[in-house]
């Protein structure tokens, strides 16, 4: 059996680094773990849109490697023409699958691990015979505080991550304290986010495939977005994916009135919500706010049970060991 070393993601300045939390909790798991060997300068922009023949594989080490389908020459480099790789894998949408499954025969790929059930399934549908494990995606708990009470709270809707733009405007909401981190003309760091999460009471979290319906194609995942709410106590308003009620026993998340989700459906056309029905909604949440506390308390309690890394990687590990 081979032995399995991680080999930690590209660390990208003024970007969210979200595969790094998979990767130090590898780390805390006790994992094996390689040095990187990324390139530096002009190189990265080449090996993100090139890759070189593999023409040797280490017969006794498999390096696991933190992949988006979308940049697989990069995120694998250079260990794809040493090692056989594991990939583990976010992001795989249906637009991807034929260069993704190219890639994943060129370099024989027998195991990978997936964020995503249903992007897993379309994969196994096309290459039987690659064993996956399908692991939903984590955080890392330590860095989300629980923020002040909902009642003492200076922001009354926040947006943040996905754009909603098509499913609702409130920015002619003026009964509302409104702040959309994309709207800030710079990127925030991630802890001037964090202080701004624990300062909201209510927040939009919509699944990717009905807010961009085209390139989610009806897949319906969890994401960090969504621990990163429940661990911060903020009143989610939207829709909770079926990974995310499947496993923590109950829908964490306030539905919108009328929502009808992309997830099953063949027309991936985003309709507009009605902003008066969202507004209404908001505002009831807002003006009866404290009635809302036992239910992020209680978010919160889960998303640390349920929501770490470790958890997963442990499950990664220990897959890893058998197959």
């Amino acid at each position: 059996m081979k032995k399995v070393v991680a080999v930690a993601p590209y660390y990208r300045k003024d970007s969210i680094n979200f595969k790094m939390g998979a990767y130090k909790a590898w780390e805390n798991i006790g994992g094996k773990t390689a040095k990187d060997h990324y390139p530096i300068g002009k190189l990265v922009g080449f090996f993100h849109k090139y890759e070189l023949p593999s023409f040797l594989c280490c017969k006794n080490e498999a390096r696991l490697r933190f992949v988006e389908p979308i940049n697989r020459y990069f995120d694998a480099f250079p260990d794809y023409l040493f090692y056989e790789i594991i990939p583990f894998v976010w992001d795989c949408w249906p637009c991807l699958d034929d260069r993704f499954c190219r890639w994943l025969e060129r370099h024989k790929v027998k195991r990978a691990v997936f964020t995503s059930g249903q992007n897993a399934e379309r994969i196994r549908r096309r290459l039987p015979y690659i064993n996956i494990l399908v692991v939903t995606e984590g955080i890392d708990v330590t860095h989300y505080r629980k923020g002040k009470d909902l009642q003492c709270r200076r922001i009354d809707f926040m947006e943040f991550g996905r754009n909603n733009r098509d499913l609702f405007d409130p920015s002619s909401w003026n009964d509302i304290k409104h702040f959309n981190a994309s709207n800030q003309g710079k990127r925030l760091s991630d802890e001037e986010l964090r202080n701004i999460m624990y300062d909201s009471k209510v927040v939009a979290t919509i699944p990717k495939c009905d807010t961009d319906a085209k390139i989610a194609n009806g897949v319906e995942t969890l994401t960090q977005r969504y621990w990163e709410a429940m661990l911060s106590r903020m009143v989610m308003i939207g829709h909770a994916p079926k990974e995310l009620v499947d496993l923590i026993g109950y829908n964490p998340c306030i539905e919108i009135e009328g929502f009808v989700s992309h997830r099953d459906m063949k027309d991936y056309v985003i309709e507009p919500l009605d902003a008066e029905v969202v507004h209404r909604q908001v505002r009831d949440i807002v003006n009866n706010i404290s009635d809302y506390q036992p239910l992020v308390d209680h978010n919160r309690e889960t998303a640390l049970r349920y929501a770490p890394w470790e958890l997963r990687m442990k499950e990664v590990k220990e897959w890893l060991e058998k197959v």
